[in-house]
């Protein structure tokens, strides 16, 4: 493929193509026919000696080829973009894109929940496509599968930059009728207390490496798979957990749960924002990283 004979705007196509993962939707995002987006999905394939879109079933999915493609070539139209649009700065209430971020459910609980009511004000031709984070999260983000990976700092791929969220501690919580929590927490209590822990697809997580590191005893009755159900697991019982902060403040008044603070020192957890090394420049990315820590410092 030469360079003075490959049409540019092909990138766009090939931009919408891969996020959309559908012809007709890309081509309504381009606003273009139908047939004109069919045309430059063949035009890529020539181009690049690859199909691009595979279909799967009653699906078309990017292929690893144009996953590793596309930060570049979103990197590539963001640096065109601003030279030849020098004074068009990413405009969030007409921009229309799709940012796909792996977070867990309590990210998705207590920051992405947020975000989606502040986007259909602010910019509501924006959408979200969450997906949990498992052991392929940094592959998939190498090669361009997420725009952004919201994650502890000791999960992070070292070979991508990634901003400071917020810091998190961790809390005790149980029902509001658990006499274990009517009481000075000891170390003795916490030790002998039945708790309720979260195993995600058989990983530890933060708290679990922090109190298997500190050495810390206590009996698991209960393991929950995600950590919006741990604190479901408490009414009624005698169990405590171990939970984020700002997830038990959250779900605390709803479910009847009283907090306590734990009897030893708990490091704080760093919450981060990775995102790919291509795409520093990208100035909707930029958007969004800045209003997530907006909305995590409020």
């Amino acid at each position: 493929m030469r360079l003075d004979t490959f049409d540019l705007n092909l990138l766009v196509a090939f931009e919408a193509l891969v996020e959309e993962r559908n012809v007709t939707r890309a081509a309504r995002r381009l606003h273009v026919t139908q047939s004109a987006m069919s045309a430059a999905l063949k035009r890529l394939r020539d181009s690049f000696g690859d199909p691009i879109l595979a279909q799967h079933g009653k699906v078309m999915v990017p292929t690893p080829y144009a996953l590793a493609l596309a930060p570049e070539v979103s990197a590539t139209l963001s640096a065109l973009r601003r030279l030849t649009r020098p004074n068009r700065a990413f405009d969030p209430g007409t921009a229309a894109r799709v940012f796909r971020i792996a977070a867990s459910d309590y990210i998705a609980t207590v920051l992405l929940a947020p975000l989606v009511a502040a986007l259909e004000r602010e910019a509501p031709m924006i959408r979200l496509e969450v997906v949990l984070p498992d052991e392929s999260t940094p592959e998939r983000l190498a090669k361009g599968e997420f725009d952004l990976v919201l994650t502890p700092e000791e999960f992070l791929d070292p070979g991508h930059p990634a901003d400071l969220l917020f810091e998190e501690a961790h809390v005790v919580v149980g029902c509001e009728r658990n006499p274990l929590l009517h009481a000075p927490m000891t170390g003795e209590t916490f030790a002998n207390a039945g708790h309720v822990a979260v195993r995600i697809d058989g990983r530890n997580t933060f708290i679990e490496n922090e109190i298997s590191r500190l050495g810390l005893r206590r009996r698991i009755e209960v393991y929950a798979p995600s950590f919006i159900q741990a604190p479901w697991l408490l009414p009624g019982t005698r169990r405590i957990a171990l939970m984020h902060e700002r997830l038990a403040r959250l779900m605390a008044p709803a479910l009847g749960l009283r907090i306590a603070m734990p009897p030893f020192d708990v490091p704080v957890m760093r919450e981060m924002m990775q995102f790919h090394a291509t795409r520093q420049s990208d100035e909707g990315l930029a958007w969004l990283r800045a209003r997530l820590a907006s909305l995590a410092a409020a």
